[in-house]
């Protein structure tokens, strides 16, 4: 249940955050224009990806402690009756989608109220801890 929550709030992260061109994307233009492209740039870019896998692997091992603690924080009696009213609304919502004519019903309920309820109460509950865990 939180795991959808939480996969759900990414999807909406990734819809508010502009895309941004690569560096690499910019490196394979200069290349074309200048046009010597011998055997040593390729060495240097294979040690830049390697690179760049081993920071993705540290950061996999350690995962995000603001995650965890709003795993906690969701876990919580407070927590659980927030997500609680949240699923229910989703439910509600999925089933009256399912109805015939709802396209043309001048009223369709949305969970956005529920939704910024349970967010509010993770965040408020997880941000005073998370500087303490930080490194």
């Amino acid at each position: 249940m939180i795991s959808a929550i939480t996969e759900y709030l990414e999807e909406l992260k990734e819809s508010f955050t502009p895309t941004v061109a690569r560096a690499e994307d910019e490196e394979e233009g200069g290349e074309e224009e200048g046009g010597d492209s011998e055997g040593g740039d390729d060495e240097e870019e294979d040690e830049d990806e390697e690179d760049e896998d081993e920071e993705d692997e540290d950061e996999e091992e350690g995962g995000d402690p603001l995650d965890s603690l709003r795993d906690e924080c969701a876990n919580t009696p407070e927590g659980k009756e927030l997500t609680h009213h949240f699923m229910e609304c989703v439910e509600r919502v999925h089933k009256a989608e399912e109805q015939p004519g709802y396209e043309d019903a001048e009223y369709k309920e949305d969970c956005v109220e529920e939704f910024f309820h349970l967010t509010h109460y993770v965040d408020n509950c997880a941000a005073p801890r998370l500087f303490s865990k930080l490194k």
